[in-house]
């Protein structure tokens, strides 16, 4: 049995694991009981019950958060011409095509999301090996793969979470910080 700590000693004497809690009593609970020095992010996990191996039960998408996750989010869009002012325009942090490539090829990859327009996937797909691992590779589904590039950019920067279950049937997201209020987690949940 591993030996714990004081502070989380002290925190898991507070919770009564065999007793159910309401979101919101819930989060006010875990906003006490949080003793470390810095704003650590609040993580859902959901337990769907089914079988990410058979395609008609995938469960993938992506939602823009109400009050946003609590971190600033790079993005970086790959578009030419007007696109490229409107990404600029709504907030994007590097816009380009081919030098932004040439830039990642480099070994650049100071960026959380990738946007792309479809004119440019075929130039993205050069950098395919380097950002698909990471998860950085624009895909249409997800909605990094698409014209209206300033919506995207808002949406990226307003705090757009992607989810995806995993193998056990279990959906995990960061929906805030611990900073946040109850009800603005609430609301995120």
């Amino acid at each position: 049995m591993p030996k714990r700590g004081r502070k989380y000693r002290t925190s898991a004497g507070h919770l009564d694991r065999d007793q159910l809690y309401e979101a919101d009593m819930a989060f006010e609970l875990l906003k006490q009981l949080s003793y470390v020095r810095f704003d650590e992010t609040v993580d859902v996990a959901v337990a769907l019950g089914v079988n990410p191996r058979h395609a008609d039960q995938m469960v993938r998408g992506a939602v823009v958060l109400p009050h946003g996750t609590g971190k600033t989010v790079t993005v970086v869009v790959f578009a030419k011409g007007d696109k490229a002012n409107e990404a600029r325009e709504a907030g994007a942090d590097f816009v380009g095509d081919d030098d932004l490539v040439e830039k990642i090829k480099g070994g650049w990859l100071d960026f959380d999301k990738a946007i792309a327009t479809p004119p440019m996937m075929g130039t993205v797909g050069k950098i395919g090996r380097v950002l698909g691992p990471r998860g950085l590779m624009p895909n249409p589904k997800s909605g990094s793969v698409t014209f209206d590039v300033a919506q995207a950019v808002r949406d990226s920067k307003a705090g757009k979470v992607d989810f995806r279950v995993e193998k056990a049937g279990i959906v995990h997201a960061g929906i805030g910080k611990v900073s946040f209020d109850a009800d603005q987690l609430v609301a995120n949940a």
